[in-house]
C-alpha cells in the first residue's frame, strides 16, 4: 500500500473509472453472452463509499505532470475477509505489471484490515483469470450459477489475518 500511484479513487476519477472498466471487460460480452456486471456497477457510488482504488502511469510529455488511470481494483471488507469485486486494467496498459501490482495492494490492504483472507469470483468462461488467480495464491472453492452467469469462486488465505 505504499505505492504512491495505487491511491484511493476520487469523484474526479468516475469518468476515469468507468472508460478502464468498459474498455477492460467490453470484449467479455461476445464470450460470456451477456454484459459483464462490472460494466453496470455506480461507479459513482463505490469511488463514494470508498471502495475504489486507482493506479496511474505518468502521462508522456504533460508538463503538468498529470496522469491517466490505467487501472483499478473495486474491494468491500467484510466480517471475515476483503471481497475483490473488480480488478480492471486498461487493455493498454496489459503486460506492464499493473495486474500484479493491484493484487499485491489488494493483499496488503486486507493484511492491514486484519483480514485473514480475499475472496472473488469470476465468470467461468474468462478461462484467463482460471490460469491467473492460482498463480498469485487463490484456490478454486466451487463453482456456482446464478442467473446467466456461471461463476468460479477463489478464495486467497492470509498469513497474519485475524
Amino acid at each position: 500500500m505504499t505505492d504512491d500511484r495505487i491511491r484511493p479513487a476520487v469523484a474526479a476519477d468516475v469518468p476515469a473509472v468507468k472508460a478502464v472498466v468498459d474498455a477492460a471487460f467490453r470484449p467479455c460480452i461476445a464470450r460470456i453472452g451477456v454484459v459483464p456486471v462490472p460494466m453496470e456497477a455506480d461507479h459513482a457510488a463505490n469511488v463514494a463509499a470508498g471502495r475504489v482504488f486507482v493506479v496511474e502511469a505518468p502521462e508522456g510529455g504533460d508538463p503538468a505532470g498529470s496522469a491517466r488511470v490505467i487501472g483499478l481494483v473495486v474491494v468491500e471488507a467484510r466480517a471475515d475477509h476483503l471481497h475483490l469485486d473488480v480488478i480492471a486494467v486498461h487493455p493498454d496498459a496489459h503486460g506492464i505489471g499493473v495486474g500484479r501490482r493491484l493484487l499485491e495492494f489488494v493483499d496488503a490492504h486486507a493484511r492491514a484490515l486484519g483480514l485473514p483472507e480475499i475472496r472473488l469470483y469470476t465468470n467461468a468462461l474468462m478461462r484467463e483469470n482460471q490460469k491467473i488467480y492460482p498463480k498469485f495464491g487463490y484456490e478454486l472453492v466451487e463453482r456456482r450459477a446464478t442467473g446467466p452467469y456461471d461463476r468460479l469462486h477463489y478464495r486467497k488465505r492470509l498469513l497474519g489475518g485475524r
